[in-house]
């Protein structure tokens, strides 16, 4: 005599072949506890312990008080010694975006300082915000830029973009000259931001530009932090 299926694992099976066939794309949130009780004729509790099988097999993220969403396989994020958001996004067939939380001019202190090579309390560019694939959210980043670049903080809310900011500040080209990638948990403004579970892994990268092309390096033009989620990145190295 055959073993029954059990009820969670047969309707955990029939949901992960409908989020594999694309009935459920990526960033959707799959119905309700309730509504798949009612679809498949089971107990809430049975339903609970099916989706806690697509979160444990990394498909879905349960996010409290919003629902179950269905995660995006990690994108392939190129680091190397030219790094374009939109770029690194286009080349992994997906659509790239950039959300400002705040620009704003201020004295720099001493950690920004000495990355930017200037001294401390000179005035730097502050950009922060969130970096979106497809509007999932993939980052979140903070880049102090050097004052001397003048007009940055109003090109970058008009153009939406630290890279067109610096080109219309007459920074043509620019190119990595150190990065840093350190494993954190993420802290509650951080997962909220991410949509992710707070102490959910993240990756940090801490980065200093510099104005010119690989071989010829100029002055620093970027001191940047960024906080990727870590289940929807895999950082790629590549000619660093």
């Amino acid at each position: 005599m055959t073993d029954k299926t059990p009820l969670w694992q047969a309707i955990a099976m029939t949901l992960r072949s409908e989020i594999e066939t694309g009935h459920y794309p990526p960033g959707d949130r799959l119905p309700t506890e309730a509504q798949l009780a009612a679809r498949f004729g089971v107990n809430r509790h049975t339903v609970r312990r099916a989706l806690s099988d697509l979160v444990a097999a990394g498909l879905v993220h349960a996010r409290r008080g919003a629902g179950v969403f269905v995660l995006s396989r990690p994108t392939d994020y190129a680091l190397g010694r030219r790094v374009r958001f939109s770029q690194n996004l286009a080349a992994a067939g997906r659509t790239g975006s950039h959300r400002f939380t705040r620009i704003e001019t201020r004295p720099c202190d001493r950690q920004e300082a000495e990355a930017l090579a200037l001294a401390p309390g000179d005035p730097v560019h502050v950009i922060e915000g969130l970096s979106l694939a497809d509007g999932q959210p993939l980052a979140l980043f903070r880049s102090v830029l050097p004052g001397w670049l003048e007009g940055l903080p109003d090109y970058a809310r008009a153009h939406a973009s630290i890279t067109a900011a610096l080109a219309a500040c007459g920074v043509a080209d620019y190119s990595r000259a150190s990065t840093r990638i350190t494993a954190k948990l993420a802290n509650a403004t951080q997962a909220l931001a991410l949509q992710i579970a707070e102490k959910a892994p993240i990756l940090r990268s801490v980065a200093i530009n510099r104005e010119g092309g690989p071989d010829d390096p100029g002055r620093p033009v970027e001191y940047g932090r960024t906080w990727f989620a870590g289940d929807r990145v895999s950082l790629v190295l590549t000619g660093l």
